[in-house]
């Protein structure tokens, strides 16, 4: 049976700076999907990776006393290492840089918009904001300043290859009124709606060489570069071999099923990046999944402020799985959320330590009675765990991550509960009470491993279960063992 494909990507992350908790959450949201499609049976591809080119990368790297591509390669790796550190399940890792890659397939994409006749070149006065790498028109601005950036733009005079966005205004309406292309949440929808019935401009497309050599040259112009979105849009196709001969997997799992992006870079995925995928006639991504920012007690995270959390100390702390839990089930998939300190330990220990990871160990430890293999029975949680199949089911179909995560603890604090009342170490009580609570903390397994793989494994290791067996896992037989606690007090 021919299993069905699912492409997923994250945005690519700008190296101008080391990777912060934002784009933890961004890696792990996808990977979620990434495991729970393959938990369906699809073949997966997950896309990850950095975006490395552009006037901020330059001035970075200046800052630091380094050449652009060192400073990339060093800076790259952090997010790579992030992504090994997160246990993030992505096949591949997309660089701006890599001229073998990502460069053909940019390239590609230049001359055929050229062909097109949707590229034109004119001079340009305009606002134009480094921290976006974009102009602006006074629109988006808020007295005066960049809204995301809280800087003034510095007013730029020059000539570039400019692309007709303009012509694309009736179709890409047509795109989100029809749901070609999904955008979740719905609000999101109507705000680029909204934006493009305000009517389209045609958007900057190029930098002049002279002002901005890191980067790709334009093909054929050596005295312009490509503009820093228009070759990091390609990202998603050049990985897949787009603008090369080995284009295999750019065949296979071409169109994407979902674009896990943040907020402040929709208009770019939303709106230009399917222009330019209309003009080469290529199909269409099928979702946008657009999540909000991570605030801290409330604030934006700021270097002056001192609130930005590093997700490698973190995770250093906690442990992966610790870190992607309050990650999906404290931060509303696609709302803003807030992360201090005092709320990740709050967390860390009165849900994981305390609830899941007591349950497991109370559990195992009343389990090594028996003298030989106990099998699970459905009897006492047959009704809970099957309204929590599918209360979880509808979650994940709707991205709901922090609902299903909800539902799996509720599961947790159940069979604590349920431990209280039974008394399973009074006398032959544990030989009706365990076999009931294993059959509990399986189904809970099976569900934490999309959220957290290595504690699901654990899980399973500690219950005795095989998970490669032929045959119903509800008709092994058990021998459960009380190991390393899943969550150790801290």
């Amino acid at each position: 049976m021919n299993k069905s494909k699912f492409y997923i990507t994250t945005a690519i992350a700008y190296v101008n700076a080391p990777p912060h908790v934002g784009f933890a959450l961004e890696l792990c949201q996808a990977d979620v999907i990434a495991r729970y499609r393959r938990l369906l049976g699809d073949d997966v591809y997950y896309l990850t990776g950095t975006d490395e080119h552009g006037q901020k990368i330059v001035k970075a790297a200046q800052e630091a006393d380094k050449d652009p591509q060192v400073f990339a390669d060093e800076v790259s790796q952090r997010f790579r290492d992030l992504a090994k550190d997160l246990n993030i399940s992505n096949d591949s890792f997309i660089r701006t840089s890599d001229k073998k890659v990502h460069w053909p397939g940019a390239q590609e994409m230049w001359q055929n918009l050229n062909a097109a006749e949707v590229l034109y070149k004119k001079y340009y006065e305009g606002l134009y904001c480094s921290g976006c790498e974009a102009f602006k028109v006074p629109s988006d601005l808020v007295n005066g300043l960049c809204s995301d950036h809280n800087r003034k733009p510095e007013i730029i005079k020059e000539e570039n290859y400019f692309f007709k966005l303009s012509d694309f205004q009736e179709k890409l309406a047509n795109i989100y009124e029809q749901g070609i292309i999904k955008i979740i949440p719905e609000h999101r929808r109507t705000e680029v709606l909204n934006f493009i019935n305000q009517g389209l401009e045609d958007v900057s497309f190029s930098r002049p060489s002279k002002d901005l050599k890191w980067g790709i040259p334009v093909p054929g112009d050596k005295k312009h570069t490509i503009y820093v979105w228009a070759d990091a849009l390609v990202n998603y196709i050049s990985a897949l071999g787009f603008g090369r001969s080995e284009d295999e997997l750019f065949k296979k799992f071409w169109p994407a099923d979902a674009h896990v992006i943040g907020k402040d870079i929709m208009r770019f995925h939303a709106i230009i990046w399917p222009a330019m995928l209309m003009v080469v006639k290529l199909p269409l991504p099928k979702t946008i999944l657009v999540h909000g920012h991570i605030q801290s007690g409330g604030q934006k995270m700021s270097k002056s402020l001192g609130n930005v959390i590093d997700p490698f100390g973190l995770i250093a702390k906690y442990g992966a799985d610790a870190v992607r839990y309050f990650l999906l089930k404290e931060i509303p998939a696609m709302e803003d959320g807030d992360m201090t300190p005092e709320r990740m330990a709050d967390v860390y220990s009165a849900e994981l330590a305390n609830g899941l990871g007591n349950l497991v160990a109370r559990v195992c430890a009343l389990a090594e009675k028996s003298p030989k293999p106990l099998k699970m029975s459905s009897a006492d949680f047959e009704i809970s765990v099957n309204d929590a199949w599918d209360f979880y089911g509808s979650a994940m179909a709707r991205f709901r991550f922090s609902e299903a995560l909800s539902r799996i603890y509720e599961l947790a604090r159940e069979g604590n509960l349920y431990i209280d009342r039974e008394k399973p170490w009074q006398g032959d009580n544990w030989q009706k009470a365990i076999p009931n609570l294993l059959y509990l903390i399986v189904n809970m397994g099976w569900m934490l491993e999309p959220f957290l793989p290595q504690t699901a494994e654990k899980i399973f290791k500690q219950i005795g279960l095989d998970k490669s067996a032929q045959g119903s896992w509800e008709e092994q037989g058990l021998k459960p063992h009380k190991g390393e606690p899943l969550f150790p007090r801290i």
